[in-house]
């Protein structure tokens, strides 16, 4: 038990027996009783807002309510000091002992510190990348990537079973135009003049194998065959060439899915059908006309008939689409289906979307309510990267052939750089990724940082095996003076900034946390550099050098613990 979990029971517990001895009404609402660290440190070493958030429905005052905690806090053992606060918060001070027991818990638990089964039980599905499977990884998919996969680790961390979803939209015009390049480049392995590749195919260069493989397989069959002829082979055979692709792409920067889910799959297996059927059954199709676009109409719009969904029942501003005036699917009517298909497998849909698809996110929320009411259902934004190079802006074109592919930024800076760079912003808020930067040996650089702070402690830990400082058995916690116990202070708070970020599922917050453990341990490290006593080596005195190398350990251990959560390694020299 960690040590903020440990005195939340403690504040439940205080709880209980006030509502048994009449003190308080019974069944107060407790969901946002939190406790957690001052602010400002000089306030104690834990805060609790339960007389703030109880007052009024127990219909006293705060500070009122906080009088009858101060007594019972005092008691738990531990507990050095307790302080009513502004309003009615209440601060608790701890005795150094609690600060040296932590210190053990990360050292006896190591890789499962700050690991909880808080999520067991409840299945998560998070779909991220899913990108058209009509060319390579391009690093306008690697933040989403990113945040999908660390959101992913993060959540199973927790305890949830996670599955690890991309969606493949392997179904109308764009993998027809990719099938239709492919047998362009097919046409050239023949050894055609194919000449400037026409206007609307994929022009890039990455197909060009694709054509090779097709040519070796089929020799001249399909080279002047009608297009009815080849063009679902060759759709197919592009589609998962492409895929094949994507995977190693993203297995250079440690990602792999449990579940390539397909469009076309969806759409045949009768998915859709029974999706429109329970629609139908609770009235929410019907047959009608879209209102007219606002403002001028276009010259080629007409009102006709389409089925549609009554996503207006359910926050959206308009209803949707889900076949055309012909009968066929609209993608979203694929995508409503698709949507009730992971539903039937997990008790919350996570997506992680580009930016650019904010428009679609209120229609794909009113389906899953329509036909899942009792799953949780979230869509990520993940704004797009403004990728720089010596200051200059990096353009990327997919449809004429010039990106800048994922696989050759991971090349250039390392997988490690770019998923923790992908993290140290809000997924929803702008970034620039500048070359230089992010391999740049600074402080303002949060991954050179991070990833020193650990060389740092692989280091002294080398040179204290050299020096014969090691030392065998436990260590002796109490040669830690009240500045290295901050550091632990600090340490202890990562189980808590693990549940918050899941929670909100957010695992940026890990980088964040990450990078301001780092600093403390830097300011720790650097008070060595004009009193050598207070390093962490001190040859004579090998007693203090065995406790300080532990709490170094556990500093290393939570950075370890929080970089594979981010899917980083942690640095062992640099």
């Amino acid at each position: 038990m960690t040590l903020y979990i440990r005195f939340a029971d403690e504040i439940g517990r205080i709880l209980d027996s006030l509502e048994t001895e009449g003190l308080l009404p019974a069944g107060l609402p407790r969901r946002a009783v939190s406790i957690e660290p001052p602010r400002d440190q000089s306030h104690g070493d834990l805060s609790t807002n339960a007389a703030m958030v109880l007052a009024k429905p127990a219909g006293t005052n705060p500070r009122a309510l906080a009088a009858l905690l101060v007594p019972r806090l005092e008691a738990i053992d531990g507990v050095t000091g307790v302080e009513i606060a502004g309003p009615g918060f209440v601060n608790l001070r701890l005795a150094p002992s609690v600060w040296r027991d932590e210190l053990a818990a990360i050292l006896t638990r190591r890789g499962d510190y700050g690991r909880s089964t808080a999520g067991a039980g409840h299945r998560v599905n998070v779909e991220y990348v899913s990108a058209n499977p009509t060319g390579p990884m391009h690093m306008g998919h690697c933040r989403g990537a990113v945040v999908g996969d660390a959101l992913a680790s993060l959540l199973g961390f927790v305890g949830h079973p996670v599955t690890r979803e991309y969606y493949v939209n392997d179904a109308g015009s764009q993998v027809q135009t990719l099938g239709r390049s492919a047998h362009l480049r097919y046409r050239e392995a023949l050894g055609e003049e194919i000449g400037e590749i026409p206007e609307g195919f994929y022009p890039g260069d990455y197909l060009v194998p694709v054509g090779a493989a097709l040519a070796a397989e089929f020799g001249e069959r399909y080279a002047k065959a009608p297009e009815a002829e080849w063009l679902d082979l060759f759709r197919t055979r592009a589609v998962a060439a492409m895929l094949d692709m994507i995977r190693a792409d993203l297995a250079l920067l440690g990602i792999h899915h449990d579940l390539f889910a397909s469009e076309a799959e969806v759409q045949d297996s009768g998915k859709v059908d029974a999706a429109f059927a329970d629609l139908t059954a609770k009235g929410l199709l019907y047959q009608g006309v879209l209102e007219a676009p606002k403002g001028k109409l276009p010259d080629d719009w007409e009102p006709v008939e389409m089925t549609l969904f009554r996503s207006t029942q359910f926050g959206d501003d308009q209803d949707r689409p889900v076949r055309n005036s012909k009968g066929g699917l609209t993608y979203f009517g694929t995508d409503l289906a698709y949507h009730a298909q992971k539903a039937a497998e997990a008790d919350e849909l996570i997506d992680i979307w580009g930016a650019d698809h904010a428009g679609t996110v209120s229609r794909i929320q009113a389906a899953v309510t329509a036909l899942a009411p009792d799953k949780r259902f979230d869509v990520k934004l993940v704004q797009m990267v403004k990728l720089l190079r010596n200051g200059e802006p990096v353009k990327m074109s997919k449809r004429s052939g010039q990106f800048v592919t994922l696989a050759d930024v991971v090349r250039e800076v390392g997988r490690d750089v770019v998923r923790f760079t992908m993290l140290t912003r809000k997924a929803d808020a702008q970034m620039d990724f500048d070359f230089a930067k992010v391999v740049e040996a600074s402080k303002d650089n949060p991954v050179f940082y991070v990833q020193y702070a650990h060389a740092r402690i692989r280091s002294v830990q080398r040179k204290a095996a050299e020096l014969g400082l090691a030392g065998e058995g436990a260590a002796d916690h109490t040669r830690l003076d009240d500045e290295e116990l901050g550091l632990v202070r600090f340490a202890a708070q990562f189980p808590r900034v693990v549940e918050q970020a899941a929670a909100t599922r957010e695992p940026h917050r890990i980088a964040f946390y990450l990078y301001d453990l780092a600093g403390a341990f830097h300011a720790l490290w650097n008070r060595g550099n004009d009193a050598p006593e207070r390093r962490f080596l001190v040859q004579d005195d090998p007693a203090t050098t065995q406790a300080r190398l532990s709490l170094a350990e556990a500093i290393g251990q939570i950075v370890r613990n929080g970089l594979a959560i981010m899917g980083v390694a942690a640095a062992e020299e640099m």
